[in-house]
């Protein structure tokens, strides 16, 4: 592993122009959309009364669990001495601080109002969840930019370990400040559970590994660079543990709400009589997002084949964004509770299912945060020594 060289890909191609404008051109549309929506209000977008977090929400906080869990690679490396993970810690660490700002450009953005974010800096009330994750993104990003910095600087590298220690302790605190945001919300009948911040945690391993796959055999597919199977089956195996932990953790989630009597109409809702909600749980998350990458995983006649891993990947992703869609529009869908044991009625809704339905600007946004991301990442290897010339079995096996 020591021999390992690193190098800038070659940003001369039509091919890395080609993917740098398109992905620029995501990225000016979707601030062309966050515009529209913040000169003409949110009354143009799909969110209401009821729905006050919509789509743009679901791709932040879908961005930023996946920012904490694509760490993972480089903290397997430095934290528990796998060295075989170790030429890959560099893209592990770029691809989280850039999902991290790809997924708060669209908070922001979502805002309606992105200047008051310096109110927002500035002012704490300390005891709301959301002051403290200002101090965990701003604390992640420091963090995570040194340990990269010590990775990449010789002189520096023997600190390296320490710093990839703090950054695998702050991730996990993030991405627990993140599920919490939920579980603090006791008056939502779907959030008020503990549960939602391991559930968080483990959800950003798998999102973000899938993200980190899918960047790794493109970066070396593009630039004809050799990405052995010993290395990749690594990786293979470690997502399907990640998948199936999620569902597992589903399952407890369910179950635990299941066992409380005040929580039986939201899981019935959320289970069985939810409409898009539920369809989106059982046929995307589960089925589609979890059961059918664990067969493309782990099935024999799947072994050694990139497609297959490519394909599961593109499904976890696709999973993990109706995961979080559910537990966030679902959640704020079923209708509060306003008063335990007590039938209320007014004219504003009160025990009416809520209505949402994205609107094309919301998507636009959301999408371009993804953009941003990839587009860092993207400027990342062409112009800084993150990628190792060589990922061959002969390579990733000499240790």
């Amino acid at each position: 592993m020591d021999t390992i060289r690193y190098s800038a890909i070659a940003a001369r191609s039509s091919k890395f122009w080609a993917l740098l404008a398109g992905l620029a051109a995501i990225i000016a549309i979707g601030g062309l959309s966050a515009h529209h929506m913040e000169t003409h209000g949110h009354v143009i977008t799909g969110m209401n009364n009821q729905i006050v977090w919509g789509l743009p929400h679901v791709f932040a906080i879908f961005l930023i669990v996946a920012a904490s869990g694509a760490l993972n690679v480089a903290s397997v490396a430095s934290v528990f001495g796998k060295v075989e993970y170790k030429p890959l810690a560099r893209l592990s660490a770029l691809l989280a601080l850039a999902l991290l700002a790809g997924g708060l450009a669209v908070l922001v953005l979502d805002l309606g109002r992105p200047d008051r974010l310096l109110v927002a800096m500035t002012t704490y009330n300390f005891k709301s969840i959301f002051a403290w994750n200002i101090f965990l993104y701003t604390g992640f990003f420091v963090i995570v930019g040194i340990y990269m910095w010590w990775m990449m600087d010789y002189p520096m590298m023997k600190h390296s370990k320490k710093a990839g220690l703090a950054a695998f302790i702050w991730r996990l605190i993030l991405t627990t400040g993140t599920g919490s945001i939920f579980g603090f919300l006791v008056a939502r009948s779907a959030y008020d559970t503990a549960m939602l911040a391991p559930m968080f945690i483990i959800m950003s391993f798998a999102f973000g590994l899938a993200f980190y796959l899918l960047v790794l055999m493109a970066a070396y597919s593009w630039t004809d660079r050799p990405l052995g199977e010993y290395i990749l089956n690594k990786l293979r195996n470690l997502l399907g543990v990640f998948v199936a932990s999620v569902l597992y953790f589903v399952a407890v989630y369910h179950v635990t709400n299941l066992y409380a009597t005040e929580h039986h109409a939201v899981e019935k809702f959320l289970l069985l009589e939810g409409g898009i909600y539920t369809q989106l749980f059982w046929i995307v998350q589960v089925g589609l997002g979890g059961l059918v990458p664990l067969a493309l995983i782990y099935a024999p006649q799947f072994k050694n084949c990139q497609n297959s891993l490519i394909a599961a990947c593109a499904l976890v992703l696709m999973g993990g964004m109706a995961q979080v869609y559910v537990i966030l529009v679902g959640g704020q869908a079923f209708p509060l509770e306003m008063f335990p044991g007590m039938e209320v009625s007014s004219t504003f809704f009160d025990g009416v299912v809520g209505e949402y339905v994205p609107s094309i600007w919301e998507t636009l946004l959301g999408v371009a945060g993804v953009a941003l991301s990839l587009l860092i990442v993207t400027v990342g290897v062409a112009i800084l020594h993150f990628l190792p010339d060589s990922l061959a079995d002969n390579v990733t096996q000499s240790k």
